[in-house]
């Protein structure tokens, strides 16, 4: 059996919506991995230039529930403020995940794919493995 890198991502066929998968050896490598996922689905950054850096924290809770706030953000970020993350930076602090992006203006890249509009709660799946860490994540088009 082959060995999947140590961190990584890839988008998955799937009927309607968009499948993505994330892996790395821990939770908050996993939802940054996570982030880079969703945005492959629809937009192209080769190039792009980060024009601002923000954090933000989400609540201890479920690690399922925190990686669908941090993935809503993203969305929620895009449609209210216009921007994208290009790089993602996840710790965890004091049970809570605090998100670090360095994002750019969404009209400085080019959308490639259709931009999700949630996050689908069917079949998601977060937690460890054999190798670490690993998620699967249907979002909404």
């Amino acid at each position: 059996m082959e060995r999947r890198p140590a961190r990584g991502h890839r988008n998955v066929p799937h009927t309607a919506d968009v499948r993505i998968e994330a892996w790395a050896p821990d939770r908050e490598g996993c939802v940054a991995e996570a982030v880079a996922a969703m945005l492959d689905g629809f937009v192209d950054t080769v190039g792009a230039k980060a024009a601002a850096e923000t954090e933000f924290a989400v609540p201890p809770g479920d690690d399922a529930d925190m990686l669908v706030a941090v993935l809503n953000e993203v969305i929620f970020r895009l449609e209210t403020a216009g921007v994208l993350p290009l790089a993602t930076d996840v710790r965890s602090t004091d049970g809570r995940l605090l998100v670090r992006w360095w994002t750019v203006d969404a009209d400085a890249v080019e959308l490639v794919g259709a931009v999700p509009k949630g996050v689908a709660l069917h079949e998601l799946r977060f937690g460890p493995d054999r190798e670490g860490w690993s998620c699967a994540v249907t979002l909404d088009v």
